[in-house]
């Protein structure tokens, strides 16, 4: 896990010499009524991240799809003039490949995403993009996961948003972000309950580091949006409470017990932070897993790729 967070800026540096070019081939020029993302896991949370940027962007609708609706229900849902994009990293997904075969059996627009030429994902999409990130031997995505949100990011440039051209994290942040997490993760160990909080762009990094927290470390915690989070759980953020923020400081939170860890500041245009700021979870999730005496590479009950319909 720590040799493929370190192996971030390379992996990203190459995507952005190849995902822009490949799909502004099959996006440019094209106008969709909707998206409809779909994914599981980790890949789920860059979906999210994509959301807030086709909404905010694009003015497009974007769905996040429950494929059981498909593949336990058997209802086909009635989508108009849609972009469906499939997000798995190891492209092995069966229900996400579902749900893509079917939007482009109705004539829609379909879209894989995922770090396996040949899987299914690839099969069923009527175009692929290949991350290219070299195979990710832990269980934790780490490096597909921000090669996916770069992807995305592309996505919506392709379709024409006016985003600035992204910039890949350097070594110098992995370093940064790596130091960072290393300070708080005493505290993330000791503080019972955890909660991860974010809004915007920034809401999908804390699910994902909640994530990576509760596979690598065993530390249960709950992503909340900081708009959520106000709606009844921070009644649960007295002493002994830590939030890690993605949205600045929460003096208010502060002063009911919770210690607050807030993510060190990226230096990158906010639209693309997301990428940059998740490393810093991905940091804090190995360096609480081995203050644990735990091996983040061999987490208990779960594998490499999760097969679901």
């Amino acid at each position: 896990m720590e040799s493929e967070i370190r192996q971030q800026p390379e992996v990203l540096a190459r995507g952005l010499d190849s995902y822009f070019s490949s799909l502004k081939g099959y996006l440019s020029g094209r106008k969709f009524d909707m998206v409809l993302l779909t994914a599981r896991g980790s890949s789920d949370n860059a979906a999210l991240y994509a959301r807030y940027l086709i909404e905010v962007h694009l003015g497009i609708p974007v769905s996040l799809s429950a494929p059981s609706v498909l593949t336990r229900f058997g209802t086909r849902v009635r989508y108009s003039n849609c972009l469906a994009i499939g997000i798995s990293q190891s492209g092995a997904a069966p229900d996400v490949a579902e749900v893509l075969a079917a939007l482009r059996a109705e004539g829609h627009a379909t879209l894989a995403i995922t770090n396996t030429s040949g899987s299914r994902l690839t099969k069923e999409a009527e175009h692929s993009v290949l991350l290219e990130a070299g195979t990710e031997q832990s269980v934790a995505a780490t490096k597909t996961y921000t090669a996916s949100a770069l992807a995305l990011y592309e996505v919506v440039r392709a379709l024409g948003a006016d985003l600035p051209v992204p910039q890949a994290p350097d070594d110098a942040w992995i370093e940064h972000a790596r130091s960072e997490a290393e300070k708080s993760s005493g505290l993330v160990v000791r503080s019972s309950p955890l909660f991860s909080l974010g809004r915007g762009y920034g809401f999908s990094t804390a699910h994902e580091s909640a994530l990576k927290l509760m596979e690598c470390a065993l530390i249960p915690c709950k992503a909340y949006s900081t708009a959520d989070f106000e709606h009844g759980p921070k009644a649960l953020a007295g002493y002994q409470s830590a939030a890690i923020s993605y949205d600045g400081a929460k003096p208010e939170l502060a002063a009911q017990g919770c210690s607050i860890i807030v993510a060190p500041e990226a230096p990158a245009a906010d639209t693309i932070k997301p990428v940059w700021d998740v490393i810093y979870g991905q940091w804090m999730a190995l360096h609480a897993a081995r203050a644990r005496g735990l091996n983040p590479d061999v987490p208990q009950h779960i594998q490499k790729v999760t097969q679901t319909l």
